[in-house]
């Protein structure tokens, strides 16, 4: 079922094209919210808290996959039934903590206005469920520049499903041979490739395989350098 909260199919195509920005690790730095909210809920059965440098490479993967490493960290056992409540217990607690101290990464605005500026159209296609995705967005007060913003539950399927990153292209009016997807880990760089759309990778969000292994088309150290990035892909598009 789908949960296409406020989104709304565009009528008109930008006139460059379609940005498609992964959440947690691309756009944002979120591991100051989100592990403390895994310390809460594995501290219910004992467990002892992990430190972000032990897990931040996985924070992308997703609450389950944040659960099931730390329990792995610890050798400790992990039954389904107990996977679920403190999947329930992770987000009660990050959804009330969801901005305390999460952070654009530094760039991220200017680059961004001056993309669209320029006339892009800029979504966010994250695995996060939509509504944790558009209430963090906006309590930062940035939700309002992007009209199209699709989670892991809006659609039948999630990223690396490339049909996650199509339907977002759709509904943002715009066209798969347009557009880019911006992210820091497998699942984004994957599902842009099933999609045969270009891909921008950050280096410095959170992934388990080195960024220079995902396949993407260009990499980035800072949002600085990301207007030139989407120029070089977009010099080779045929007009």
């Amino acid at each position: 079922m789908q949960n296409r909260g406020t989104n709304r199919l565009s009528k008109t195509t930008s006139s460059l094209g379609t940005l498609v920005f992964d959440l947690d690790g691309t756009l944002v730095d979120s591991i100051r919210d989100l592990v403390p909210a895994l310390n809460h809920a594995t501290a219910s059965v004992g467990l002892p808290p992990i430190a972000e440098e032990d897990v931040g490479h996985i924070v992308g993967q997703g609450a389950m996959v944040m659960i099931a490493r730390a329990f792995a960290f610890h050798e400790a056992e992990l039954d389904d039934e107990t996977h679920k409540r403190l999947l329930s217990l992770f987000l009660e607690h990050y959804e009330e903590h969801i901005a305390d101290k999460t952070v654009f990464f530094d760039g991220c605005w200017d680059a961004l206005d001056e993309l669209a500026a320029k006339g892009w159209a800029l979504c966010v296609c994250t695995n996060k469920y939509e509504h944790l995705a558009r209430k963090l967005l906006g309590i930062i007060d940035s939700a309002e520049r992007f009209p199209v913003i699709t989670g892991g539950d809006t659609f039948a399927q999630k990223k690396p499903a490339p049909s996650h990153i199509l339907q977002t292209i759709k509904l943002a009016g715009g066209s798969p041979q347009r557009a880019i997807m911006v992210g820091d880990s497998i699942n984004d760089i994957a599902a842009a490739q099933a999609a045969n759309v270009p891909s921008i990778a950050v280096d410095f969000g959170y992934t388990d395989i080195p960024v220079s292994e995902l396949g993407a088309d260009i990499i980035i150290s800072h949002f600085n350098a990301f207007p030139a990035a989407v120029e070089t892909i977009t010099s080779r598009w045929s007009s």
